[in-house]
């Protein structure tokens, strides 16, 4: 059991030995110079910028965001494998900062697995407690509850290579798991699996936390993962937190542009529109029709003060209807999808996606077919068009 304190935590890494940085002059407020969307300093490339975290005892928090972001980063650090450039880590309440890993009392579970090959895969499991010279009885009891928790007792005199990719992934949590670690630390365990071994993975990962008494930090790129398994999602992008919340408020309340694209699938659609106020209240026009936000959004844009703008509306797939009237689009593809059909449309000069249910179907849609949908104002979000961040917010 642990809670996990990060405290304006930094990753810096220098350039190498007789390297020099080469930059123009510029002027003192011209901004940092940027290479492959990380911070270049003079100390050198920032990977990790004023993470701030704190996780209470048992809590499941995700790190979620594209390729480089510093999520998997973050976890060594958190991890000992990555020396922390900056701010203070806790576990427990006791510095961690340079304290060595073995001594964090944490675990990790590696995207590849990192299975001892020659080892079965009861050794593999039991050679942490060798390690620690405990009693051999001590070591049978501990691998054989962690193989029955992971459903791999039928597999334990058997070596890495004959096992599937999702018995190899059990294998290595099973070695995690059985040190009892306060924190268990996971690097996209899924990511080399297919996507029903994904899903029978996700399920397995979520019955498994309630079965032991342990802290969870988990990475991945997969927002699908983030939501099914987080208590809180953190999202990051170029080293920086863009949100922390849970599924359901990063889904709803979406802070800036980034979030509102990365979180949901398919992504959220994004149009040109105007934020104007008709009668005191605040409505958004676009396509020829004007969508009157409801009062929990006209409440939050009043606080804010916010005055009326060309804004980027967004609205999720999920969240629009097809009509008689509204806002007119072409369609290029039509995906069956089973309970419901994915339109891919052309409007104002936008892609856009359109989630029919099947049994509100009234037709086939043909490529070239004119449709017309509209959206209600409880589900549009309005960004600046400047910052990107969301006007409620």
């Amino acid at each position: 059991m642990a809670s996990v304190t990060l405290k304006n935590i930094k990753k810096v890494y220098p350039f190498i030995s007789g390297e020099t940085k080469k930059k123009k002059k510029k002027k003192d407020d011209a901004p940092e110079e940027k290479k492959a969307n990380l911070q270049i300093t003079d100390e050198g490339v920032v990977a990790v910028q004023e993470f701030s975290l704190d996780i209470a005892d048992r809590e499941f928090i995700v790190l979620v965001g594209p390729s480089g972001c510093g999520k998997s980063t973050t976890l060594r650090m958190v991890a000992g494998l990555e020396e922390i450039s900056g701010g203070e880590l806790y576990i427990n309440g006791k510095l961690m900062n340079d304290v060595a890993p073995k001594d964090r009392d944490i675990a990790m579970v590696f995207q590849n697995y990192a299975l001892y090959p020659h080892m079965t895969v009861y050794d593999n499991i039991a050679f942490s407690l060798k390690l620690r010279k405990e009693n051999k009885d001590v070591i049978d009891k501990k691998v054989r509850e962690a193989a029955e928790i992971l459903d791999i007792t039928q597999y334990l005199d058997r070596k890495p290579k004959a096992l599937s990719g999702g018995q190899r992934q059990r294998v290595a949590i099973g070695r995690a798991i059985v040190r009892d670690p306060a924190v268990l630390l996971m690097d996209e365990p899924l990511s080399n699996l297919d996507a029903k071994l994904r899903n029978q993975m996700r399920a397995e990962i979520i019955k498994l936390r309630e079965r032991i008494n342990t802290t969870f930090m988990y990475v991945t790129h997969d927002q699908t993962e983030a939501m099914t398994l987080g208590d809180r999602i953190v999202i990051m992008r170029d080293g920086y937190i863009q949100q922390i919340g849970t599924p359901q408020e990063v889904f709803d309340h979406p802070r800036n542009l980034f979030v509102a694209g990365f979180i949901g699938t398919p992504q959220m659609n994004f149009f040109d529109a105007q934020l104007v106020k008709d009668g005191g209240k605040y409505a958004v026009e676009v396509g020829g029709i004007k969508v009157v936000l409801d009062e929990e959004k006209q409440a939050r844009l009043a606080a804010n003060n916010v005055a009326p703008q060309a804004v980027t509306l967004g609205v999720r797939p999920d969240h629009t209807d097809l009509g008689e009237t509204g806002i007119e689009a072409t369609v290029d593809v039509s995906e069956m999808m089973g309970s419901s059909v994915h339109l891919h449309v052309t409007a104002e000069g936008k892609d856009v996606i359109i989630i029919v249910p099947t049994i509100e179907m009234k037709g086939h849609y043909a490529i070239g077919d004119k449709v017309h949908f509209t959206f209600g104002g409880n589900v549009a979000h309005v960004f600046s068009k400047e910052t990107e961040k969301n006007l409620e917010y």
